[in-house]
Parts: C-alpha cells; structure tokens; sequence
C-alpha cells in the first residue's frame, strides 16, 4: 500500500516560547508544587507543551496540553496525583514551555522531544525500525517483485507492512513460485544472454531473453498485484479454470505448471494464519501490563490478509496508566510509519481525537480508533491481547535469566558492580584486506543491536593483518568520542565492562589505549579459546596478569560469553562480507562525481562494462539516455588526460 500523505511536523521556527524560567526567589522552595505553581501568572490558555526538569536539569517529563495554564494548575496542587505523578512532582526543580498554534502540532512536538530527550516518566518506544514492503516496480517494461525497506521514493506499486523480514521473504518465495516473475536487478535483467537458474527452477518466466512475451508479463503481474490486493479467490478460481482446459486439451505440462502455481498461492494463505473476513485493513494494536512491565503487540491485517505480527516493550514511565502507554506507542509508532485505515485497540486512549486528527493528517484521509466490544475485531483484538500476554512472560522470563547471568558475571571476573552494559569487540579480514572493527552491546535486557556499531579501519600505517593494531584504533575511535560527548558519563552509553576477543596480545594493546586516553575504571577483559578448545574451555585474561585463567566447564557464566563473544564474531563477519561484496562491484564509474547508481546502470547497459566506457567517444556518451553533455565531458575527462576532440 503507498503512501497518500505525509504528517507535518511542527516548524521549530513557528513555536513560541513561553519565556518563563526558574524562578529564582530565595524564598521558593527547590522542587516541588510550589515551584511549579510560581510558573501559573505567566502561562496563557493555549495549547503547548511543556518540560519538568530536576535540579540538575535532566528532564523528567514531556508533556503537551490543550491548555497550559490548566495543566500545570494541575501539577500544582499539593493532593490528588497518583503515586507516579507524585514522585514526578515532587522531583521537580523547574519547567520550560513551548506554545504552539494547535493541539495536533503539541502532540508531534511532544512525541518527537520525548524520542529525543528520552525522560524518565514518559512512555518510550525503544525500537522504532521500518517494516519491509514488497514492490512490484512500475519503471520497467518488464516489472521486478522485491523487499523493500525505508521511504517509498521507487516507482510501483507498494504491498505491505510486513512485520518481519522473514515474513516478506516467505511470501516472495511463494509468488516467485506462483506468478513466475522476475527478481533480478534491471542492469543483469539487461546483461542476460540465457536463462539463470530461477528459470530452471520454474521461479522466472525468463523474460530477459523473450521466453514470455511483454503482454504474457504483464498478466503474470496483474495476477499477483490482484492476489496481493486481496483477490485470491479469483485468481484460484481463474487458474483453477485454466488448468482444467489444458488437461482436456492434453497439454498436460501447461496443467501441471498452473497446478503448482494455485498450491504456491494456496500455501501462502495458509501461512498467513488469520485472514479476517470482515477486516480489509487495519493495524490491531493490544497492551498486556505485568508488574510495571508492558508488551504491545501489533498485528497488520491489509486487503483481508493477516501480514504478521511484532511485539514491543515500551518503557512505562515508571507505571503509566494503559490509556498513557497506548497514547505514547501510537503516536512514536506512527511518526515514521504509513497508518492502516482503522486501528484497533485493546484499551481507550488518552486524546484519542488529537491522534485521529494527526494520523488522518499522516494518512491522507480519514483514520478510526476503535475499541470494539464484540465480533470479529473483539475476537482479532483478543486474540492479539493473548500473544502479548505471552510475549510479556517469555520476556520477564528471560530478563530475569539475564539478571542473574549478569551477577554471576560480576562474581567470576571480580567486578565492582553487576554490569549494566557490555561492550564487545573483535575484527575481521582477509589478510588485511577489507579490514573492519565490530563492537556489540548487551545488558540486562539482552543483546541492544540498535547500538551496534563498526569500524572501517582507516589508518594506513597498519601492517596488513596486524590485529593488535586495529583493535587499539577501534578502542581509540570509540572512546575518543565517548570523553568528548558525554565526558560526565550521564548518557547510560559507557561500558561497565569491555570483553575483547582475543589473547594477551590483544589485552596489552587495549590496555595502553586505556591508560593514553586516561580511562582507568572500565573493567577489561580478554576471551580465547585455549589448548582445550575442542573441549569448549575459554581462556581469560585480564590487564597486567601474568597468566590467563578458566571457569569450570559446565558454569552458565562461561556460556553466556561464548555466546556474546560469538555475537561479536557473527556481527564482524557479516560486517566484512558486506565491505567485501560491496568492493566486488565496485567500478571506475563510482569516482566520478555525478554518476550515481541510475547512471553508472545506464552506462553499463548501454556500453555493457566499464572497461567500455573509459573507451567510449564523447558523442557515444551523450547519446545514452541521462547522460548531459556536461555529464558526458565529465565522464570522458575523468578517463583522458586531453580533452575530447569535437
């Protein structure tokens, strides 16, 4: 489904400040509700939002308000506040506001502070990634089914949100099956002499070599953008009717063709699970809250099909009530996000009108928010209530596990403290080439891949392979930038713990970069596999230890680092394949500035290499289509030291 809107977010520029700040009388108390209460004679009635902050000046909460000044008279009263509320209160040393024109524009000005500033109080969406689509192009006689993810800027049409990757893969396989439509890039749909193995496969109609015809094509798409629509009845029934005139026609081959293609569609049905009769389009969205804990769970339902489902765990706020959490999920969810037509929730929301008004904004035309008592949406609603009860439990479960794995890591190695945050690094190369530095992060609620990170290395002094040396610049990249940031260490991002995969080799370098930058109190620790390998034993060593020591062989602590020293080594391969790959197509053409990749694939189709490129006169260049005289008298310098003869 494409987009048909956008949501506007509010012009930093257009917002006026209340000019109101802490106040400073020697007799207002320093936190408070009479501290917010001095705040009340400057405050108008309109709309805005507003910030709590400590003594210190970290933000506790962001909040937006139809009227500021009702708002906080709120906050100001000494009695009547949850126990929440109440803590927030009383924390707070001093408020600043913003005003702005409407309430719509205080809720995305709120939700986007509150993804900036993360406060304490405030609900807070921790992984907001984008869900893959399918496209089906538009700009090809001859149109590519793929995965796509991010902004819809490709021409075609848009199917989806998937909730996962694999979800998207599983169906692509299906239709590829089904629908025998290509999957290869335009520049090799272009370059193919014979059929690739998908034809031989029976996944390609092959039309790279006119195996099947424009027109042949182009059904094969209607077919699967029909089934994609919703419509698979029809095209069952069609291909149903088809296959029974080649078996009386004894084209027995053609039947068997167009009987695998229905049980290709048929098993993506079945994959799908739930397929809602009376729901076409709707995002199902239900909260289960367990001991100061919430899993939202949501499920996407597009042209009657069930396309998966993702569960999240919001922070609370330090226990939101369910119509806050809600409010907070959708609307960080839907800031970056397409909304389906309904949405249906689990409980009411907070200000459900201001979220019906922004999401419709954001969509185009008009979205409901329902909570529906009965039949089918009561039904799909609960059951997506029951998967996030189930996902809150399976997480409790394994947060707890990781709790004490991360004791008992204290206990082994000797730290001050359990580790909130552990670093891990290791590198990956071939000989030196491709060289790349990883590092991943894990703390009390597993493995935190949004804060990954890796490291091109980049100096040329290096000895190709010389694995001490890359690990002392990553290490010096990374806290260079950690004591010039966040010098105070307020931000949660500085490691407790530093696990390194390798030896004394690698432990002595890291050490000394340690020691350079001044960074005295990160506990250090080296991972390696002994003399005992084969038997799964691990040799740790520490800075300045003469010898390296073990854990016994069946302690669960010297599990979990195998398993974070192999998430490491998972991390830096992958990382490396990436950079390897991408150098392995890597042409003349990308130097020349200018040439991005709808060009360099033009030229290459039209020249069949690069090599034929640096080669082609200045008039072959400027007849390949968007190619400019200046683009052309650029690419022509770029590979000739005189210029071009006219």
């Amino acid at each position: 489904m494409s987009d048909t809107g956008k949501m506007t977010e509010p012009d930093a520029h257009n917002i006026l400040g209340s000019g109101t700040e802490a106040l400073s009388s020697e007799d207002t108390p320093k936190t408070g509700h009479k501290v917010i209460h001095g705040y009340l004679k400057a405050l108008g009635n309109g709309p805005g939002v507003y910030r709590m902050l400590d003594r210190d000046g970290a933000v506790l909460y962001v909040g937006k308000a139809r009227s500021l000044k009702k708002r906080v008279a709120s906050y100001a009263k000494p009695t009547g506040h949850s126990a929440r509320i109440g803590r927030m209160i009383s924390a707070t040393a001093s408020m600043m506001f913003l005003s702005t024109e409407t309430e719509t524009e205080a809720l995305l000005l709120e939700q986007n502070l509150i993804k900036q500033l993360k406060p304490r109080y405030n609900v807070l969406l921790r992984d907001d990634k984008s869900f893959p689509n399918i496209l089906v192009t538009g700009d090809h006689g001859f149109p590519q089914i793929r995965k796509h993810r991010g902004a819809k800027s490709a021409k075609g049409t848009y199917f989806g949100p998937f909730a996962s990757a694999g979800a998207v893969n599983r169906t692509l396989n299906q239709l590829q099956k089904a629908f025998l439509l290509r999957n290869c890039s335009d520049a090799m749909f272009e370059s193919r002499t014979r059929p690739c193995l998908q034809y031989q496969i029976k996944r390609c109609s092959a039309p790279c070599v006119g195996l099947i015809s424009e027109d042949g094509y182009g059904d094969l798409v209607d077919d699967a953008t029909r089934f994609l629509r919703g419509k698979s009845t029809k095209v069952q029934d069609q291909l149903a009717a088809e296959m029974a005139q080649a078996s009386a026609d004894m084209a027995f081959e053609r039947a068997a063709a167009l009987r695998d293609r229905i049980r290709a569609m048929a098993q993506v049905s079945t994959q799908q699970g739930i397929n809602p009769a009376g729901v076409e389009e709707a995002d199902i969205i239900a909260l289960h809250e367990d001991e100061g804990q919430a899993c939202v769970q949501i499920f996407f339902i597009r042209s009657n099909q069930n396309w998966g489902n993702r569960a999240y765990f919001p922070r609370t706020g330090t226990g939101a009530e369910a119509g806050e959490i809600l409010e907070g999920f959708i609307a960080q969810f839907y800031s970056n996000k397409t909304p389906a037509r309904q949405l249906l929730l689990s409980h009411p929301v907070d200000n459900d009108d201001l979220l019906t008004e922004a999401l419709s904004l954001k969509l185009g035309r008009k979205v409901e928010i329902l909570v529906p008592q009965r039949g089918e949406k009561s039904g799909l609603v609960a059951s997506a209530v029951r998967n996030a009860r189930e996902a809150l439990g399976r997480r409790m479960a394994e947060t707890a596990s990781q709790a004490k794995l991360l004791r008992g890591m204290a206990e082994a190695f000797g730290l001050d403290a359990t580790p909130e945050r552990i670093e891990v690094y290791d590198n990956s190369h071939i000989q030196g080439a491709h060289a790349v530095g990883a590092m991943i992060v894990a703390g009390p609620e597993g493995f935190l891949k949004s804060s990954y990170r890796k490291f091109n290395i980049k100096s040329e002094s290096l000895t190709p392979g010389d694995d001490f040396g890359m690990m002392k610049e990553v290490l010096e990249r990374r806290f260079t930038r950690l004591l010039k940031e966040d010098p105070d260490r307020t931000s949660g991002l500085w490691p407790d713990l530093v696990l390194i995969d390798g030896g004394a080799g690698q432990i002595s370098a890291v050490a000394e970069v340690m020691a350079e930058m001044g960074v005295a109190d990160v506990a250090v620790l080296g991972v390696a596999k002994g003399v005992d390998r084969d038997a799964g034993k691990e040799e740790f060593y520490r800075p300045g230890a003469a010898r390296p020591f073990a854990l016994p062989h069946r302690d669960p602590v010297l599990y979990f680092v195998q398993r974070l020293r192999d998430e490491a080594h998972r991390f830096a391969i992958g990382t490396h394949r990436a950079k390897r790959a991408k150098a392995l197509t890597a042409t003349p053409l990308d130097e020349i500035a200018g040439v991005g990749a709808a060009r360099k694939r033009a030229l290459l189709a039209h020249f069949g290499s690069a090599k034929a490129v640096s080669r082609a006169g200045l008039a072959d260049l400027r007849s390949v289509e968007g190619i400019s005289d200046q683009m052309a008298e650029a690419i022509y310098g770029h590979f000739h030291e005189t210029a071009a003869p006219e």
